[in-house]
């Protein structure tokens, strides 16, 4: 676990894939962008990349920190990252 995390409430991270047909994810704390190929998702363990074809969110609820995602699923990358940066330059120059 990286230093940046310690002093924060972690949520259990599990991944759930089935036929790769329908992903539930727990540990969410935030989804960055999404459309039907890719979703971008943020956990205390980095940041997740959801690459596949017709993906759709089904449920999203950021408070239990729970993600679900129907459709193609292709792969699955973790990136590990220091804390999100917000604002307007970090939009600008990613």
């Amino acid at each position: 676990m990286n230093d940046y995390n310690k002093d924060k409430i972690q949520l259990p991270h599990n991944l759930i894939l089935k036929d790769r047909a329908q992903l539930t994810l727990s540990g969410v704390t935030d989804v960055d962008s999404f459309d039907e190929t890719t979703i971008i998702a943020y956990t205390h363990y980095g940041e997740l990349t959801v690459s596949g074809t017709n993906l759709h969110i089904s449920s999203l609820d950021i408070d239990k920190g729970e993600l679900s995602v129907d459709g193609k699923i292709n792969s699955l990358v973790y990136i590990d990252q220091g804390p999100k940066a917000t604002g307007f330059f970090s939009k600008v120059f990613r």
